[in-house]
């Protein structure tokens, strides 16, 4: 007997059952086209490839990010756990943080995230209202500390492990 495909979920039950999936929590940074540093909090990151180094974002059509990411250089910071401020700032709540730029970089990126990625523009892939933006890797850093995470519609942390990938042979 033939399956039946069910209709699909709403937008709201999907949604409810994404949030439970737990995530990193980023802000993800580029020049506007006023010369500005800006950026977007984003929790749809994931590394694509090593060889060559490529990662994604997942930018909502909607988004005032969406136009002037789209073929830029950006920067992903990936947030600590002190950093609920910030991820506040950037998703809109205006006045949760005043974000530190660092400073000697070419493509803007936030002074102190947990980890960040800057990134040339590679691809860019249609996905529904969102647009799936792949960045060829060019530069990257880290500090230790505890991640910020985003789960369940609220903000939580990850301990930093005494023994991460870093410590493999």
């Amino acid at each position: 007997m033939p399956e039946t495909l069910a209709a699909p979920p709403s937008p709201g039950a999907l949604r409810a059952c994404l949030s439970r999936f737990a995530t990193g929590v980023t802000v993800v940074t580029y020049v506007d086209d006023d010369g500005s540093p800006r950026g977007a909090t984003m929790n749809s990151f994931t590394s694509v490839s090593t060889d060559p180094p490529l990662v994604l974002i997942s930018v909502a059509r909607r988004a005032r990010s969406h136009d002037p990411l789209t073929g830029r250089s950006f920067c992903v910071n990936v947030l600590g756990a002190e950093q609920e401020a910030l991820a506040r700032q950037f998703a809109g709540n205006r006045g949760a943080a005043e974000p530190r730029w660092a400073t000697g970089v070419r493509v803007p990126r936030l002074a102190g995230p947990l980890a960040w990625v800057a990134c040339e523009p590679w691809r860019a892939y249609d996905g529904g209202d969102h647009t799936l933006v792949v960045g060829r890797v060019t530069g990257t850093g880290h500090r230790d500390g505890d991640a910020l995470t985003y789960a369940w519609s609220r903000f939580g942390t990850a301990t930093e492990s005494a023994d991460g990938i870093e410590h493999l042979n």
